[in-house]
């Protein structure tokens, strides 16, 4: 199962790596939304764990583009963000999130979410 983790913050990524690699997961890394859209439109991906504040595109716009296409509409997407406020998660959640999930959070409630949403099969 192979998930794009997209979050500016180097020790986040490192620390998402570490625990979704002991999980057996691959991981592939972005760190702005850009990049995040250049892997998504070039790899093949189980899920995505995306923060909302980042450069060059925001996680919603990101969030969004990969909604539209038809190529990745499908692909289960986790928010992972500072923003706590009622309107970000329902902006997220009406943009076609999977599932929204808070900074601090704890790690392993955020592999526990992802293999919720990924197949059994897999």
């Amino acid at each position: 199962m192979r998930i794009l983790v997209c979050d500016d913050d180097d020790l986040l990524v490192e620390l998402l790596q570490f625990r979704l690699r002991a999980k057996g997961y691959e991981v592939l890394t972005a760190f702005d939304g850009q990049a995040a859209m250049d892997i998504a439109g070039a790899e093949r991906l189980d899920a995505v764990v995306l923060d909302a504040m980042m450069p060059r595109l925001d996680g919603y716009e990101v969030l969004r583009r990969l909604r539209e296409d038809r190529a990745t509409r499908d692909i289960p997407i986790i928010m992972l963000t500072a923003r706590k406020a009622e309107q970000d998660i329902v902006a997220a959640l009406r943009l076609g999130a999977s599932d929204y999930l808070a900074k601090p959070f704890i790690p392993e409630e955020l592999v526990a979410r992802l293999a919720r949403l990924l197949p059994a099969s897999a």
